[in-house]
Order: structure tokens, then sequence, then C-alpha cells
């Protein structure tokens, strides 16, 4: 059984057992999260959601931070030569699937 639920702007395809990174959250490594927002859960039987599946969640532990590629970008300003650098390194939570409850 798998399931797609949304945090944060995206979405997240997970089974049971699986390790993901979702947005970073103020949580500590043990505590569990609980994503509510479940908007297909598949396996023998799928449930799509209308927008979301009804009663439906994912129950996952938190195993700790990590963080994302560093990217760089360029600002340049037409008609002077001037230009700012700048970077950008995205911070995120990873968390194990504990549980799927299809609702």
């Amino acid at each position: 059984m798998y399931a797609v639920f949304k945090d944060g702007g995206h979405q997240v395809r997970a089974a049971a057992g699986d390790s993901v990174e979702v947005e970073r959250r103020e949580a500590k490594p043990g505590d569990e999260i609980v994503f509510d927002q479940v908007l297909l859960v598949g396996g023998d039987e799928s449930k799509i959601g209308n927008p979301t599946v009804a009663g439906a969640k994912v129950v996952a532990v938190v195993d700790g931070e990590s963080r994302g590629p560093k990217l760089q970008g360029i600002r340049k300003r037409e008609n002077n030569s001037s230009q700012t650098r700048f970077g950008h390194r995205q911070k995120y939570t990873t968390v194990t699937i504990k549980e799927i409850v299809a609702g």
C-alpha cells in the first residue's frame, strides 16, 4: 500500500517503511508527525480524493534534518555594470513512514 500526500506545496509518494524528505519542521528525532492531506491511497483498491481522501492519514517518525544542494544565481542589472550573486540551500526534515491509514 502506498499514499500520495501533500506537504508544503509538494506532493510526496511514500509506502510504509520508506524514508522521505519533507519541508523542515520544528520536531526532534523520535517525534511523530501526522500528514492528513492524503490525495490518493493506492494498493489493491485505489482511493482517489476529491481533493483529499476522507479519514486517511499518514503517520511518520522524525529521523533528523538534512540539507539540499546549494543553488547559486546571479541578478544582473540592465544598463549598469553591476550584479548580485546569491545562494540558497533548503533545509528538510527526514522522516520514516510508520503506517498508512486508508480511512
